[in-house]
């Protein structure tokens, strides 16, 4: 017994130093991708079902508006660029269709770093981290939020959500290294094997 004892011991260090290994190059992919994106965030004025209807309609005019200007851009500098230049049409847009629906709430648009949560995209999953975005706020802001990658873009291929195609698939392919490219599709293994050691840790503890 004294011997098992031992060997879970061992088992159990092993398994720590690989998941703060595997913790510490996750964090780095993470970043590396998050400096080559520009997200797109767009919040509701509150999670009454109007408010997320208007957000889905205020989505769709900003994707309708934003799809031209960033077609053909060639890199993060140029597409940062294409949404600096844009700002005021894309608040423009967005207060157009408020006004249209009948509400008169304020709304902003502005990059800025924000914090997202894990989201999956078709067979893509970007892990949780700070990430560059466009961020579009109606009114408070208060309701639940709506996220997607705008740059390269995988929000607004034929008015498409939720599905990447082929076209975003290069196009993202072309931006990340092999590695990142990889580990968007490796992250649901990566969360399997992360419970397994969470497990391990709980039974030895």
């Amino acid at each position: 017994m004294r011997y098992v004892k031992k060997a879970c011991v061992v088992l159990a260090a092993v398994a720590l130093a690989w998941n703060f290994g595997a913790q510490c190059k996750r964090q780095l992919m993470t970043d590396g991708i998050a400096e080559k994106i520009v997200r797109f965030h767009i919040r509701a004025n509150s999670d009454a079902p109007a408010d997320q209807a208007l957000k889905l309609k205020v989505r769709d005019a900003v994707g309708d508006y934003m799809r031209p200007a960033l077609s053909g851009v060639g890199g993060i500098e140029e597409g940062r660029r294409a949404i600096r230049r844009n700002l005021a049409g894309i608040k423009a847009r967005a207060e157009e269709v408020i006004r249209e629906e009948g509400y008169g709430y304020d709304v902003s648009a502005s990059l800025a770093v924000t914090d997202f949560p894990e989201k999956t995209y078709g067979e893509y999953t970007f892990p949780a981290g700070r990430y560059e975005a466009l961020e579009v706020v109606i009114g408070r802001g208060e309701g639940h939020n709506w996220w997607c990658v705008m740059y390269p873009n995988l929000c607004f291929f034929n008015s498409t959500y939720g599905v990447v195609g082929k076209e975003a698939e290069r196009s993202l392919e072309r931006v990340l290294s092999q590695d990142e490219y990889e580990s968007l599709m490796e992250h649901k293994d990566y969360k399997i094997r992360s419970a397994f050691l969470e497990f391990l840790e709980e039974f030895l503890g």
